[in-house]
């Protein structure tokens, strides 16, 4: 399944696989959106697979986030990898 993104009321609900196909259009979406909004807030409950690029993408978007003063916040427990490379790129 490819990426799915909805919005429910304020928060944005993703869907299926955020990786290495999937992850450009996210990045491109949401920097669109960031520039739109004060606040945008993704839930990844829907996440079945996340790829190295696809946490490298939600760093992007973060970081473009912070730039423009914006807040970009991810909620849900989604995929379980997307804690592990989280953990693993804050170590060193």
């Amino acid at each position: 399944m490819a990426l799915q993104i909805t919005q429910q009321n304020e928060t944005f609900l993703l869907r299926g696989k955020l990786n290495s196909l999937t992850t450009r259009s996210f990045i491109i979406h949401f920097e669109y959106l960031i520039e739109k909004q004060e606040n945008i807030v993704v839930n990844i409950d829907g996440i079945t697979e996340i790829d190295h690029d696809g946490v490298e993408g939600i760093k992007t978007l973060t970081a473009i986030a912070l730039r423009n003063y914006k807040l970009f916040s991810v909620i849900g427990n989604g995929c379980k990898d997307i804690y592990q490379d989280f953990n693993c790129s804050q170590v060193a």
